[in-house]
């Protein structure tokens, strides 16, 4: 597994995303205050054709974490990149960390 630095812990919102680049990719990363987790899914919306889920607003349905797109309000999960509303639509999702202060993705 290859590892790539994104930013400093100290970067992240609580409760909130953001947007990097890496690899020439956007990368939506977002963190989870009360858990300590982060995680890590395409900035790309399939339906809005947009990149603007790092501008979503996060939480849980039914235990999974989530987050809402900004435009068409669709839901993603975290860790899989699934959409709960449409079966057929998965975005990537990658692996996030946290390490010696770093956040850092793999995929």
């Amino acid at each position: 597994m290859v590892w790539f630095d994104v930013c400093g812990a100290a970067d992240l919102q609580p409760d909130s995303g953001i947007c990097a680049l890496v690899q020439d990719q956007q990368i939506a990363v977002f963190y989870f205050a009360n858990s300590q987790k982060v995680y890590a899914i395409s900035n790309f919306d399939p339906f809005g054709q947009a990149n603007v889920l790092s501008r979503g607003l996060i939480g849980d349905i039914s235990g999974q974490a989530v987050v809402a797109s900004p435009l068409y309000k669709q839901h993603f999960n975290l860790e899989t990149g699934q959409c709960l509303e449409d079966a057929a639509v998965q975005i990537p999702a990658y692996t996030a960390q946290i390490v010696n202060g770093r956040v850092q993705i793999s995929w």
